[in-house]
């Protein structure tokens, strides 16, 4: 049966019975997705944001000069690293979520964090890798097999010379230069960008998006090629998926005969709730990102209504290390233009191992630039649900012993970079914000090592709750997308075991 026979009018109390729910479309979603309906698997997948289509006239996001609704998730405020603007309530595409030590970005919309995410794609090595994650992954599996199953749907690529060379691209060409003289590894990554269309934004033939260092807001050329565009289509092709946009899981449960019931609110782009809706499906894959996920786990243990959750759930969270800095130099810099191609790798860091990303930021001063360190955070934060909210309230030891090591690390690797170039920091590393929130429903503690919740045949995480804390000093879609190919190849031969 494909995906017209799910399309059906709601009454109130209707029940809608299918295959498989995939609860949010980022990168372990949009796998799911595809997988699933490759297999011939009727899915439905519920994502709480709009759909974000790129027009002609490149107006679909807002921009930072003009923000308004289209920026943010349901608030009446941009971010305040954004400027705290006052704008029209809308289902914005970046949501913001304030916790108790940390600030924690993500996105809503069809291709979730995906849509303003910079499009790095970004492997760590195998050392570092198993400083995070159990031998029970096998890293040289991943190597061969799943990663560049990913790239193959991505089809990432590094910037070419010709448009790093261009003014827009200046502070990324500064940085390769300055890490070279401080002798510390950089080099260019690979970014899931359609170059081409950077190169009409260079001749004024889109509009200037990434350029212009457009990124949280949401790339209008439509360079960025989104989860929307790739996985997410493929997966509505195949005709056994339906992706639908503005549908706000509220509870997940256990129902007959090792089933599941989802319950959501189809909301307006104003948040207004239209509808309720149930679905009951055999298979149950959460993907809702590390916060959303951790929550509907957190409200179906704390109401009963999935009793044998492990105690684990909502522990073993982390912020991936990260921590933004701003460098000062006596040149000019361009810090609000361009993205994020370059990385600088201290690996050998005397104290911990660290990643350096330079990328615009609005409203960076002119003779600085922006910088976010990566290093290998431990999953020592947490979310604890408030049943009298019906959140989850996120808690981050900021100063912790690892923390504060994890700071030292990075200052460290700024000290030889700034000794050796003459720079400073005019900001020293701040970690009250990452945009990459991970664990709460974790490998070993909460699900087995392919995603299968413990105590529950059925029930799947593939997303980044999946990830204790910390994605070994990159950043965590690339390795997001292909834990969640490993865990869907092994449900769909059949193999799930305790």
């Amino acid at each position: 049966m494909g995906v017209l026979n799910l399309q059906k009018a709601f009454a109130s109390g209707y029940t809608e019975r299918v295959e498989a729910v995939v609860i949010g479309s980022g990168f372990g979603g949009a796998v799911a997705s595809l997988r699933l309906g490759q297999a011939g698997i009727e899915t439905v997948v519920l994502e709480r944001g709009r759909r974000w289509e790129i027009t002609d006239a490149g107006d679909t996001f807002c921009t930072y000069q003009k923000p308004d609704g289209r920026s943010s998730w349901l608030s009446p405020t941009t971010p305040s690293l954004l400027g705290g603007t006052p704008i029209d309530v809308y289902t914005g595409v970046l949501d913001v979520k304030v916790g108790d030590g940390i600030t924690a970005w993500r996105g809503a919309g069809v291709g979730g964090t995906s849509l303003i995410y910079g499009g790095i794609t970004y492997q760590p090595t195998q050392e570092l890798f198993y400083q995070v994650f159990p031998r029970s992954i096998d890293y040289e599996e991943l190597n061969r097999v799943y990663y560049p199953r990913v790239r193959s749907i991505l089809k990432p690529s590094a910037i070419p010379d010709d448009i790093l060379a261009t003014q827009f691209y200046l502070t990324s060409r500064i940085v390769l230069e300055q890490a070279a003289k401080a002798n510390l590894k950089a080099r260019k990554y690979d970014m899931n960008i359609d170059w081409d269309i950077v190169r009409q934004e260079i001749a004024g033939q889109k509009v200037p998006s990434t350029i212009v260092g457009a990124l949280f807001y949401g790339i209008n050329s439509g360079a960025n090629q989104s989860l929307d565009r790739n996985y997410l289509k493929m997966a509505s092709s195949t005709g056994y998926v339906q992706i639908r946009p503005l549908h706000v899981v509220t509870e997940i449960e256990e129902a007959d005969n090792n089933r599941f019931r989802v319950v959501c609110n189809q909301i307006n782009e104003q948040g207004v709730v239209i509808n309720k809706k149930t679905i009951v499906c055999r298979y149950l894959f959460l993907a809702a990102g590390s916060i959303g996920t951790t929550e509907l786990l957190l409200r179906a243990k704390n109401t009963g209504k999935l009793r044998r959750l492990s105690e684990q759930v909502g522990k073993l969270w982390g912020n991936n290390g990260d921590a933004l800095s701003i460098v000062a130099t006596s040149r000019q810099t361009n810090p609000t233009q361009g993205g994020l191609v370059t990385v600088i790798e201290d690996f050998d860091n005397p104290i911990s191992p660290v990643v350096l990303e330079q990328f615009p930021f609005p409203g960076a001063p002119e003779g600085a630039y922006v910088a976010l360190s990566l290093a290998l955070s431990k999953p020592e934060g947490y979310l604890k649900y408030d049943a009298s909210k019906q959140t989850a309230n996120l808690v981050w030891p900021k100063n912790s012993a690892n923390n504060q090591k994890i700071q030292n690390a990075v200052l460290d690797t700024y000290q030889r970079f700034n000794q050796a170039n003459g720079t400073s920091l005019a900001q020293p590393p701040d970690a009250n914000t990452t945009a990459h929130p991970l664990g709460g429903a974790t490998i070993g503690a909460v699900c087995n090592p392919y995603g299968r919740v413990h105590g529950y045949r059925n029930l799947f995480v593939v997303d980044g709750a999946f990830i204790p804390g910390s994605c070994a000093c990159t950043n965590p879609s690339l390795t997001i997308a292909a834990l969640a190919e490993r865990s869907m190849d092994r449900f769909l031969n059949g193999n799930f075991k305790d």
